[in-house]
C-alpha cells in the first residue's frame, strides 16, 4: 500500500528531483568537455597525429569531432552532423534570443529534450519543462505561452520547424524528432 503523503511533501520531493536532475545534467556537461579536452590533447602530443581519422569532419568551416558515437563542436554535443539532417524552419530566432533567459521546454520524446537541454543549457538562463496553453499537463508543471521563450517538440506525420513569436514549434515522428532538435539547433547556431 502506498504511503499518504502531504502536497508540502510533495513538492519539496520534487523540488529535490529537479535539482539533482538538473545537477546531473550540468556535471554530464562538464564532464564531457573535461573528457574531450583530455583525449584531443592526449591524441595529438602523444601519437603525433592531427586526429583525421575520420573522427572529425568540416562543414561550413566548423570542424566536428566524433567522440563515442556523438559529434562534437565547441560546447555542443550533436548526435548528428548538419549533413544528416533536413533543412528546415525559415525565420528562426538565433541563438542568441536565449541567452541568460529562461527557456521553457514541452516534449513529447525524452531523448530529444535531453538533447535540447544540453546545448542551450550552456546559453540559457534555465531550462524549464512547462505546459502550453490549452494541453492538459500535470498540475506541477506551469503554464506558458508564445509571449515565453517556448520551444514545443510533438510527434506529427511531417517533419517541421516553425516559430511564432517566442515559440518553436519542433513535430515530427518520433524516430526522427532528436534529428529534428539537432536540425533545430544547427539554425539556431547559424551552421546550417
Amino acid at each position: 500500500m502506498r504511503r499518504l503523503v502531504s502536497k508540502e511533501e510533495e513538492a519539496k520531493n520534487k523540488k529535490r528531483n529537479q535539482i539533482i536532475l538538473g545537477f546531473f545534467l550540468v556535471l554530464v556537461l562538464i564532464l564531457s568537455s573535461v573528457s574531450f579536452a583530455l583525449q584531443g590533447g592526449l591524441g595529438s602530443s602523444n601519437t603525433g597525429q592531427d586526429n583525421t581519422q575520420g573522427n572529425e569532419v568540416e562543414y561550413n568551416g566548423f570542424k566536428f569531432i566524433n567522440q563515442n558515437g556523438l559529434w562534437i563542436l565547441g560546447n555542443y554535443v550533436f548526435r548528428y552532423l548538419p549533413t544528416e539532417v533536413e533543412s528546415l524552419g525559415t525565420g528562426i530566432n538565433p541563438i542568441s534570443n536565449y541567452q541568460g533567459k529562461p527557456v521553457y521546454v514541452y516534449s513529447e520524446d525524452e531523448d530529444a529534450t535531453i538533447d535540447l537541454v544540453v546545448d542551450l543549457g550552456t546559453v540559457a538562463q534555465r531550462i524549464q519543462k512547462a505546459c502550453p496553453e490549452g494541453v492538459i499537463c500535470s498540475a506541477e508543471l506551469p503554464v506558458k505561452t508564445c509571449n515565453d521563450n517556448f520551444i514545443i517538440i510533438k510527434e506529427d506525420t511531417e517533419n517541421s520547424i516553425t516559430q511564432e513569436n517566442n515559440c518553436v514549434f519542433i513535430k515530427g515522428q518520433k524516430d526522427e524528432l532528436a534529428k529534428l532538435v539537432d536540425a533545430f539547433l544547427f539554425k539556431i547556431l547559424e551552421i546550417k
